[in-house]
This record gives C-alpha cells, structure tokens and sequence, in this order.
C-alpha cells in the first residue's frame, strides 16, 4: 500500500462517524432547483406523515400549563374582509379545523405527544394583521405573522422568521416575503433536528432547522437555534419535547398538521 492511501485510511478512520439522522434529513430535502413544485401537501404523496389532529376534536392537545382554553373545532373557517376584517368566522364543530377562540386571545396549544426531530407541515388562515407562531419542541418559535404586501427590509418578526432569543438578539429573517394574504389558506413545511446531549445530559449540538418552506417557497437554510425564543414554554432543552401552537396574539386557524419522524 502506497504512503498516500495509508495517510487516506488513517484520515477515514479517525473521522467521526455522519450523524444518521442529520444525514436522513438532508436526504429528505428537496433540491430546490431539480424538485421546485407547488400544488398538493407532501403527507398526500410520500410515506411516513401521520396526521396530528383527528379531524373531531382536540384530542392529542392540550392548553400549555393544563390551563383553561378556548380553542375549537370547526368544519369551516371563513374571514370578512369588509365586515370583520380582524377576526376569523368560526363555528364550533366537530371539525378538521382549530381555531384559537372567538377573539383569537387565548393560550397556546401544546401536543400531548413528545418529538425529537421530524418534518412538521401545517396550514394556516390569519386575519388582517394577525400574528402566531410554530414552536418546535416547544422552545423555538417559526413565526406566523400577517405580512402579506409588505416590501420593506423583512425581521424575525416576519411571516416565516425564526424570532429572537429569550435573552435578545439571534433569530433569522425570512429569505423573501412569501405570505398570502389574510383569509386565505397558507402552509409552512418545516425541517427540524433536535438538540443532541451527551450521557451526563450536557448539550453536545444545538437544534437545528435545516430548512422553513412558505407556501412552497423556501424561506429559512440551515439555522442554529442556540436557544429558546422568546415566549417558549417553561421546559428545558431535550431531545424530545411537544410541539406549541401559539394562541394569544390573535386570530389563528390552522388545519391538516401533519409529521413525519426522523428517528
């Protein structure tokens, strides 16, 4: 064996081992030149989703702190431009729909189940002016916010943004405005990976969100979350924890969340 080709054996062999499931996300993402496509959600063409709401009602959920809640059900959700514009029209049925509450000021929703990493997509109606947000494992929020038209320099705070930290400062502004307007339907695809922890439960890797997609159009690359974001649930980092739909800063409905594991 040549010098050359032992150094390459040697280099190999102290090269540490691909983390198997960063590698089973990246598989899974999209090239988005080769795969770009709009149209029908994923879970209706690929395996692995399940769907985390029943179609009936909200069992599955719970209010964040087992607090009292106004969350529903509904068949339908509708919004009034004119007449109502800053509020969603709702009826509570059994029904594939949640919607945060008559005044959409109610509190988070939060998963019964526990996650590590997966590939989270949901859809979600906003009215005029309205703002929400996706937590991953509870702690990390993809923010939902009405910014639909706005043409000015995009923050955290945007339609698809990671928000800030707890302790200021962090968070990633949305690539471009992909938001639809209030009352329509939107989606956003998420790519997570849990924060990884040593034997003695020491943090070893932050989170990660390898990729956001709004309505189709990608928004976030391969984000760090070096912590939690402002108004997390109080419950520390891990590598599984629930999922937190946020319901006290307006009106939300959101509809077919479907996830898909990547352990």
């Amino acid at each position: 064996m040549g010098v050359l080709a032992a150094i390459s054996l040697i280099f190999v062999a102290l090269a540490p081992a691909q983390d198997p499931v960063a590698a089973a996300i990246q598989r899974s993402l999209p090239d988005l030149y080769h795969d770009e496509k709009y149209g029908d959600a994923p879970y209706l063409s690929e395996p692995g989703w399940r769907p985390l709401l029943n179609g009936r009602d909200l069992s599955g959920w719970h209010a964040v702190n087992q607090s009292t809640h106004e969350w529903f059900t509904s068949a339908a959700v509708n919004w009034k431009r004119v007449f109502n514009p800053t509020h969603l029209t709702a009826q509570a049925a059994p029904g594939d729909r949640i919607v945060n509450g008559k005044d959409g000021k109610t509190a988070n929703l939060v998963t019964d189940e526990k996650f590590g990493s997966f590939e989270l997509y949901l859809e979600f109606m906003l009215a005029k002016g309205s703002n929400s947000g996706v937590y991953l494992h509870g702690l990390y929020e993809v923010q939902i916010f009405d910014s639909f038209g706005f043409t000015g320099p995009l923050t955290v705070g945007d339609c698809g943004g990671i928000y800030e930290l707890e302790k200021g400062g962090g968070g990633s502004p949305p690539a471009r405005n992909a938001a639809r307007a209030p009352g329509e339907w939107q989606s956003l695809r998420i790519w997570f990976q849990a924060p990884q922890f040593d034997a003695a439960g020491q943090k070893i890797a932050n989170g990660k969100v390898w990729r956001v997609m709004l309505n189709d159009v990608p928004v976030q690359e391969n984000f760090s979350l070096a912590g939690p974001t402002v108004s997390h649930m109080d419950t520390p980092e891990a590598a599984r924890n629930p999922i937190m739909l946020q319901g006290d800063h307006g009106p939300v409905a959101f509809r077919h969340i479907y996830i898909k594991s990547f352990e």
